[in-house]
């Protein structure tokens, strides 16, 4: 996702905080099936080396948990927080799980 239009409209959405991210999913129910993926990391976190890392990291646990534990045709967005780029990638991976398995139980 790139559009500041998109952002906001997920920032309505269903949003379920963990300790290293908050996660944002809305969906679009524009008959598409794709899932499309926004990250945000704000300047709070720390300066520009520290956030790209952190995408980067975003990025990573995207491609390995969205395409089977996503919900299809919805917007997805990562909303960094403090304590996320000191935290274990595998741990960062099961709280993506777990967020995405405590919104599907609310849907």
């Amino acid at each position: 996702m790139r559009k500041r239009a998109d952002f906001l409209a997920c920032n309505k959405a269903r949003r379920q905080p963990m300790p290293g991210f908050v996660l944002l999913v809305r969906e679009r129910h524009d008959g598409d099936d794709a899932m499309r993926l926004g990250i945000t990391v704000t300047k709070k976190i720390g300066g520009a080396v520290v956030r790209n890392r952190m995408k980067r990291r975003f990025r990573a646990l995207a491609r390995a948990i969205l395409p089977n534990g996503g919900f299809p045709g919805a917007d997805h967005v990562l909303i960094g927080r403090e304590g996320g780029i000191e935290r274990d990638f595998a741990l960062l991976s099961q709280e993506l799980e777990k967020a995405l398995r405590k919104l599907r139980r609310t849907a």
